[in-house]
């Protein structure tokens, strides 16, 4: 690129509060991207069937308003910019949103016919959900987008996303290795005052969300009060309909999508990993259900955090798309051995030998998901600067809305498939207060031979159709249409013309002056 050409850039303290920000921000999301579900089903009892078409059909919906978000944003205009605006005052609505998803009652598994209540219950988690999605992706599509934005730099865009990517591992894994103990703890702790156990729990549920939304939010906000935007918004605005024509006609970035839908069955993994600790290895004990999260997630969460350190160097020696590629191909051994070890010894995966060979099982499979993470971040910003040179205009909101799209979608067909599985099994209301009350008595499940179909569909859940996911989602993306060295060539045709607009822009302020 020309020497004379300076890239406008983030300073220290704006990448620090946006990745402070994206912390807090995925605190938030794995209350109820990871708890909600659990707390639904297990907690207050809710069939797995109407769990799964509540959250199925939500996240549908939740998907298509993505890019809705996406369009709002890129034709939004203020002095702050078209992204940072929404980073500003949404945190505080969400929190609240978030809190109204838990204040729901029990649904009652003896009644033997629909009744009022029991529809009450169901259409307050529905309706609960749907302002959660609402509000939560007002905040979520410009926390991403702005990161096209905050530098002109390829080589700073790649450290901020790759560090975008382990904070936001590091807000996950803080949500999501300590949300269900704590919740459990606060539970056990609160049983004197409650005249049953589940209502310890679900209250002990209640404040666990509190403390961790009350987290997110602070930090949340952050991002919106220090980052800042370093390219402006092109002049030109898309219609609606012409930012879904774009988005299919820009090839790698439709590769992209595809990609994401095959890989749905991935998601699986966080869907069904909470129920597969609570009740085969914790037996819903809250120390225990606190080593096991530590042991298997932590192995998931540490491995998706080197991935994502390494990526910016293996870079240097790999493209983008056969990083992605071979990751994911790879990645599928691990989930199909975590489903042979469990056929092999179905009573024994807790002891100490087996928890080892899982926990490295999952280290691997979690690498892998590490890399695609960064990397559908990362490809999905080349893809916004290919449409900026070939149009004109610039799409951060509506391709970073894909990205979050892609995510509801998939894990929508996810919890599909998990509450299919399920039923299939019968784990659901009824027979889940069944193996409450036999754990409740000093029982274990993992070794009653009448629970064995529920220990099974938790662990075909987390090895089957994340295997399949990570084979399928390479098919679309192995001819990828966009190479690293066009798109550096087109990044660096695009910051000329946008140092040549700058000078352009000076030279008529100085004009207007004179």
């Amino acid at each position: 690129m020309n020497e004379s050409v300076k890239v406008n850039t983030y300073t220290k303290k704006e990448r620090n509060a946006y990745l402070a920000g994206l912390a807090g921000q995925n605190v938030i999301y794995n209350i109820i991207g990871q708890t909600f579900s659990y707390f639904l089903q297990f907690v207050l009892l809710i069939p797995a069937a109407t769990v799964s078409a509540i959250l199925a059909v939500l996240k549908v919906w939740d998907g298509i308003n993505d890019p809705i978000m996406g369009h709002i944003v890129d034709r939004t205009r203020t002095k702050w910019g078209k992204c940072r605006p929404y980073l500003l005052y949404t945190p505080i609505p969400i929190f609240f949103v978030t809190m109204f998803c838990f204040l729901n009652g029990f649904y009652d598994t003896a009644a033997e016919s629909v009744t009022m209540h029991n529809v009450m219950v169901v259409a307050w988690a529905t309706f609960a959900y749907f302002m959660w999605g609402i509000l939560y992706t007002a905040g979520d599509v410009p926390l991403w987008g702005i990161t096209a934005l905050m530098t002109e730099s390829e080589k700073d865009r790649i450290k901020l996303l790759s560090l975008a990517r382990i904070f936001a591992g590091v807000g996950s894994g803080i949500t999501l290795l300590s949300i269900q103990s704590f919740s459990f703890s606060l539970g056990d702790k609160l049983k004197p005052y409650f005249d049953t156990p589940m209502k310890a729990e679900r209250m002990g549920f209640i404040l666990g969300a509190l403390t961790f939304a009350v987290l997110g939010t602070v930090l949340f906000q952050l991002a919106g009060i220090f980052a800042r935007e370093r390219i402006a918004p092109s002049p030109e605005k898309n219609k609606l309909l012409d930012n879904f024509k774009t988005m299919y006609k820009n090839k790698p970035f439709f590769q992209l999508m595809l990609s994401g839908i095959l890989a749905s069955p991935k998601q699986l993994i966080t869907i069904a990993a909470f129920p597969l600790v609570s009740y085969y290895y914790a037996n819903k004990d809250g120390l225990l259900n606190t080593v096991y999260i530590a042991i298997l997630g932590g192995s998931v969460l540490i491995s998706g955090f080197i991935a994502t350190a390494l990526t910016p160097k293996l870079l240097k020696r790999i493209s983008k798309k056969n990083l992605y590629n071979y990751s994911n191909l790879i990645g599928a051994i691990p989930y199909g051995v975590i489903m042979l070890m469990y056929i092999s010894a179905p009573t024994k995966l807790a002891d100490p030998l087996y928890v080892a060979i899982s926990a490295v099982l999952f280290f691997f499979a979690g690498a892998s998901n590490g890399f695609t993470a960064v990397l559908t971040s990362l490809m999905i910003a080349d893809a916004v600067d290919y449409e900026e040179y070939r149009t004109g205009i610039r799409t951060d909101g509506v391709f970073f809305a894909g990205q979050s799209f892609i995510t509801k979608l998939t894990t929508g067909l996810a919890t599909i498939i998990s509450g299919i599985a399920y039923s299939i099994v019968k784990f659901s209301d009824a027979n889940v207060q069944v193996v409450n009350d036999y754990i409740a008595a000093g029982g274990l499940a993992r070794e009653n031979p009448e629970f064995q179909p529920y220990m099974f569909v938790l662990f075909f859940l987390v090895s089957i159709p994340p295997l399949i996911g990570s084979l399928l989602m390479v098919i679309p993306t192995w001819k990828y249409a966009l190479s690293d060295e066009e798109h550096r060539r087109i990044l660096d045709e695009l910051n000329i013309r946008r140092h040549q607009a700058r000078l352009k822009a000076e030279a008529e302020a100085e004009a207007q002056a004179e």
